[in-house]
Protein backbone atom coordinates (compact mmCIF):
# COMPACT_ATOMS: atom_id res chain seq x y z
CA UNK A 1 0.00 0.00 0.00
CA UNK A 2 2.81 2.47 0.92
CA UNK A 3 4.13 2.58 -2.79
CA UNK A 4 0.87 2.74 -4.45
CA UNK A 5 0.70 6.07 -1.85
CA UNK A 6 4.26 7.31 -2.77
CA UNK A 7 4.05 6.86 -6.31
CA UNK A 8 0.17 8.92 -6.42
CA UNK A 9 1.80 11.53 -4.43
CA UNK A 10 4.75 11.75 -6.86
CA UNK A 11 2.86 11.50 -9.89
CA UNK A 12 0.32 14.49 -8.48
CA UNK A 13 3.15 16.52 -7.86
CA UNK A 14 4.25 16.23 -11.16
CA UNK A 15 1.26 16.82 -12.23
CA UNK A 16 1.01 20.25 -10.64
CA UNK A 17 2.19 23.07 -12.47
CA UNK A 18 5.82 24.09 -12.38
CA UNK A 19 4.66 27.73 -10.74
CA UNK A 20 2.38 28.96 -8.97
CA UNK A 21 -0.13 31.54 -10.14
CA UNK A 22 -0.09 34.70 -8.96
CA UNK A 23 -3.37 36.32 -7.41
CA UNK A 24 -4.93 37.13 -10.42
CA UNK A 25 -4.46 41.13 -9.15
CA UNK A 26 -1.01 40.90 -9.26
CA UNK A 27 -0.60 39.19 -13.04
CA UNK A 28 1.28 41.73 -15.41
CA UNK A 29 -1.02 41.54 -18.43
CA UNK A 30 -4.10 41.17 -16.64
CA UNK A 31 -3.23 44.52 -14.47
CA UNK A 32 -2.43 46.16 -17.79
CA UNK A 33 -4.45 45.82 -19.70
CA UNK A 34 -7.57 46.48 -17.69
CA UNK A 35 -5.97 49.70 -16.37
CA UNK A 36 -5.84 51.36 -20.07
CA UNK A 37 -9.38 49.77 -20.30
CA UNK A 38 -10.30 52.37 -16.78
CA UNK A 39 -8.22 54.72 -18.25
CA UNK A 40 -10.22 54.91 -21.40
CA UNK A 41 -13.62 55.19 -19.67
CA UNK A 42 -12.41 57.83 -17.59
CA UNK A 43 -11.38 59.78 -20.67
CA UNK A 44 -14.63 58.72 -22.47
CA UNK A 45 -16.58 60.57 -19.31
CA UNK A 46 -14.44 63.48 -19.16
CA UNK A 47 -14.12 64.53 -22.51
CA UNK A 48 -17.29 64.76 -24.66
CA UNK A 49 -16.17 65.04 -28.18
CA UNK A 50 -14.98 61.14 -26.92
CA UNK A 51 -16.61 57.97 -26.69
CA UNK A 52 -15.86 54.59 -25.57
CA UNK A 53 -16.50 51.48 -27.86
CA UNK A 54 -17.99 49.41 -25.99
CA UNK A 55 -18.33 46.23 -28.19
CA UNK A 56 -14.61 46.59 -28.46
CA UNK A 57 -14.64 46.59 -24.69
CA UNK A 58 -16.72 43.77 -24.37
CA UNK A 59 -13.93 41.78 -26.76
CA UNK A 60 -11.19 42.65 -25.20
CA UNK A 61 -12.45 41.66 -21.90
CA UNK A 62 -13.70 38.22 -23.36
CA UNK A 63 -9.90 38.19 -24.49
CA UNK A 64 -8.82 38.65 -21.40
CA UNK A 65 -11.00 36.41 -19.46
CA UNK A 66 -9.79 33.92 -21.80
CA UNK A 67 -6.06 34.97 -21.42
CA UNK A 68 -6.31 34.46 -17.33
CA UNK A 69 -8.33 30.78 -18.01
CA UNK A 70 -5.21 29.47 -20.12
CA UNK A 71 -2.95 30.95 -17.80
CA UNK A 72 -4.76 28.59 -15.02
CA UNK A 73 -7.04 30.75 -12.97
CA UNK A 74 -10.61 29.19 -12.48
CA UNK A 75 -13.79 31.10 -14.10
CA UNK A 76 -15.20 31.53 -10.20
CA UNK A 77 -11.56 33.99 -9.55
CA UNK A 78 -12.01 35.43 -12.84
CA UNK A 79 -15.81 36.50 -12.11
CA UNK A 80 -15.30 37.51 -8.89
CA UNK A 81 -12.05 39.56 -9.74
CA UNK A 82 -13.58 41.51 -12.30
CA UNK A 83 -17.05 42.35 -10.36
CA UNK A 84 -14.99 42.95 -7.36
CA UNK A 85 -15.94 46.86 -6.24
CA UNK A 86 -12.78 46.72 -4.32
CA UNK A 87 -10.35 46.30 -7.40
CA UNK A 88 -12.36 48.51 -9.43
CA UNK A 89 -12.37 51.22 -6.95
CA UNK A 90 -8.01 50.42 -6.90
CA UNK A 91 -8.51 50.47 -10.94
CA UNK A 92 -10.09 54.01 -10.97
CA UNK A 93 -7.03 55.31 -8.29
CA UNK A 94 -4.52 54.45 -10.28
CA UNK A 95 -5.67 55.30 -14.06
CA UNK A 96 -6.87 58.80 -12.06
CA UNK A 97 -2.91 58.59 -11.08
CA UNK A 98 -1.79 57.69 -14.53
CA UNK A 99 -3.98 60.49 -16.29
CA UNK A 100 -3.26 63.29 -13.38
CA UNK A 101 0.79 62.29 -14.62
CA UNK A 102 0.08 63.61 -18.05
CA UNK A 103 -1.77 66.39 -16.80
CA UNK A 104 -5.02 65.90 -16.71
CA UNK A 105 -7.44 66.21 -13.52
CA UNK A 106 -11.19 66.37 -13.05
CA UNK A 107 -12.80 69.12 -14.48
CA UNK A 108 -9.67 70.00 -17.33
CA UNK A 109 -12.02 68.54 -20.46
CA UNK A 110 -9.39 69.57 -22.70
CA UNK A 111 -6.63 67.34 -20.73
CA UNK A 112 -8.69 64.32 -21.43
CA UNK A 113 -9.23 65.17 -24.69
CA UNK A 114 -5.83 65.68 -25.30
CA UNK A 115 -4.73 62.70 -24.14
CA UNK A 116 -7.57 60.47 -25.95
CA UNK A 117 -6.73 62.16 -29.02
CA UNK A 118 -3.06 60.91 -28.66
CA UNK A 119 -3.69 57.55 -27.93
CA UNK A 120 -6.23 56.93 -30.82
CA UNK A 121 -3.54 58.63 -33.05
CA UNK A 122 -0.76 56.21 -31.38
CA UNK A 123 -3.20 52.95 -31.74
CA UNK A 124 -2.65 52.42 -28.36
CA UNK A 125 -4.87 49.99 -26.18
CA UNK A 126 -6.47 53.07 -24.79
CA UNK A 127 -7.01 54.62 -28.32
CA UNK A 128 -8.32 51.33 -30.18
CA UNK A 129 -11.23 51.40 -26.72
CA UNK A 130 -12.01 55.11 -27.88
CA UNK A 131 -13.58 56.64 -30.73
CA UNK A 132 -13.00 60.64 -31.41
CA UNK A 133 -16.86 62.14 -32.12
CA UNK A 134 -15.82 65.15 -34.37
Amino acid sequence: MRPFILTLTLTAALAAPAHALVPINEEPVIRERLLQGFIGDAIADNCPTIEARKLRALGELSNLRDYALKQGYSSSVVREFVTSDVEKAKFKAEAAEWLKAKGAEPGQTEAYCAIGKEEIAKESLIGYLLRSRR
